[in-house]
């Protein structure tokens, strides 16, 4: 890279001037560029940034770099002014200064010192000066800017975007953690609570690290090699949002509890006041079978459910005391609890007055072919008579035996079956038998 080939030929004086041209149109896009890198917002703040990790390491590579190009802009400089000069030497410029114009445009003739290289830490680091041609200096001049550009695009992307969302979502987390502390959603007390904690700490140590390394939290763009292109990595930031939407809604929930929780606890109350008179019947009731009605497996009924109304009055100590994050699951139990309570209240009665259902099913049926056959003018007929007062002095006596009972019941039906079919009119239809349902 000593010259320019002698092979090729020596430019005329209109190609030099399109040359130098071309060569002081890039010179006043590069300077400007420059100046715009050197003005922007993004390089101020890593250069008064106490910065860390990937970021310390890529901006102390960067500032090299952009040192670096300020040398390659001042021998870039150096040259095209070189160039002017020999060009307005001569109106007409001699062979000897096209020559010499040939080498400053197309040769290598921009020397630059190995310590400028060894700062920057290229390949040729260990070189004591590298030569360039002005338009392999332009090339290396414009990696070198698009690198740089593209440490402080990244950083400075990072710093607007996530600090202010951070700072946002912990704005948004002392309101929810205000409305925890009313509703007693407290560390230690409630997971919620303790979620708050973690997402505290999470969010101060994730501002730390954007603000001191906001290169670990950018994503590139993939096939991209545009300056900038790439997001900020908002992973971290995502989770604790999310995490902070659940602890609002949990929040929320406690603080629906302590608005209904009066009457929640009134409606508590009724449902197990009814368990409580329904057990009463059924215990009552049981009492009456066993005196009225012989030979039946009465079922034993339960007492009182003591064990909810315990936790019923817990429930409303948690309530006096404004404990809403132990009352919101105590409830939910217990209406839980106390529906069930008072459905096998109910069936508890039912299996208990069933006897006493069968005996009135049996008086009914007994008056009901009484007055069939009296509207028949049968009633006086001493057989039924007597088949009668046998069925109902058994179903109203105390102690009843049901099946004997039941027994008594189906031979005056028989009887009077008999003689409702021997005094039917020839021609006439049977009336209708009813099977035994009791309906006349």
């Amino acid at each position: 890279m000593g010259g320019t080939d002698p092979a090729e030929p020596v430019l005329d004086r209109d190609e030099v001037d399109r040359a130098l041209a071309r060569l002081a149109a890039e010179h006043e896009a590069i300077e400007t560029s420059l100046l715009a890198l050197q003005d922007h917002a993004g390089r101020r703040l890593l250069e008064g940034a106490e910065l860390t990790g990937v970021t310390k390491e890529r901006w102390a590579r960067t500032e090299a770099s952009i040192a670096l190009l300020w040398t390659y802009f001042d021998a870039y400089t150096d040259a095209l002014r070189r160039a002017r000069e020999i060009r307005a030497r001569r109106r007409w410029s001699s062979h000897e200064d096209l020559v010499a114009l040939t080498e400053l445009v197309r040769g290598a003739c921009v020397t630059v010192p190995g310590s400028a290289e060894a700062a920057e830490g290229g390949p040729d680091a260990g070189r004591l000066s590298r030569r360039f041609t002005l338009a392999e200096l332009v090339e290396r001049m414009n990696e070198l800017y698009a690198a740089g550009l593209d440490v402080v695009i990244a950083a400075d992307t990072v710093w607007s975007a996530l600090p202010a969302r951070i700072d946002l979502l912990s704005a948004e987390l002392q309101r929810i953690r205000r409305l925890a502390h009313s509703v007693g959603v407290r560390p230690g007390e409630h997971p919620a609570g303790d979620d708050l904690e973690r997402i505290t700490r999470t969010l101060a140590k994730l501002r730390e690290q954007v603000i001191s390394d906001p290169l670990a939290f950018w994503i590139p763009a993939s096939g991209s090699s545009a300056p900038g292109g790439g997001r900020p990595d908002t992973t971290v930031y995502d989770r604790q949002a999310q995490a902070l939407e659940d602890v609002r809604r949990e929040v929320e929930a406690v603080l629906g509890v302590r608005r209904d929780a009066e009457q929640r606890l009134l409606k508590l109350r009724d449902v197990l006041s009814r368990a409580d008179r329904t057990l009463a019947e059924a215990r009552t009731a049981r009492g009456e079978v066993l005196a009225k009605i012989a030979a039946t497996e009465v079922p034993v009924v339960s007492g009182p459910p003591t064990a909810l109304h315990e936790q019923l009055a817990t429930a409303a100590e948690y309530r006096r005391r404004a404990q809403w994050h132990r009352l919101s699951p105590l409830l939910d139990a217990l209406e839980q609890k106390a529906e069930d309570e008072l459905q096998r209240a109910r069936e508890s009665l039912t299996a208990v007055t069933a006897p006493l259902a069968v005996r009135a099913e049996l008086r009914g049926r007994l008056d009901a072919y009484r007055a069939k056959v009296a509207r028949h003018g049968l009633a006086d007929d001493p057989l039924l008579v007597e088949r009668y007062d046998i069925a109902r002095r058994m179903l109203w006596s105390a102690p009843c035996d049901l099946r004997v009972a039941e027994q008594a019941v189906l031979r005056y039906q028989q009887a009077a079956a008999e003689l409702l079919g021997a005094a039917r009119v020839p021609g006439q239809s049977a009336p209708r038998d009813d099977g035994g349902t009791g309906t006349p």
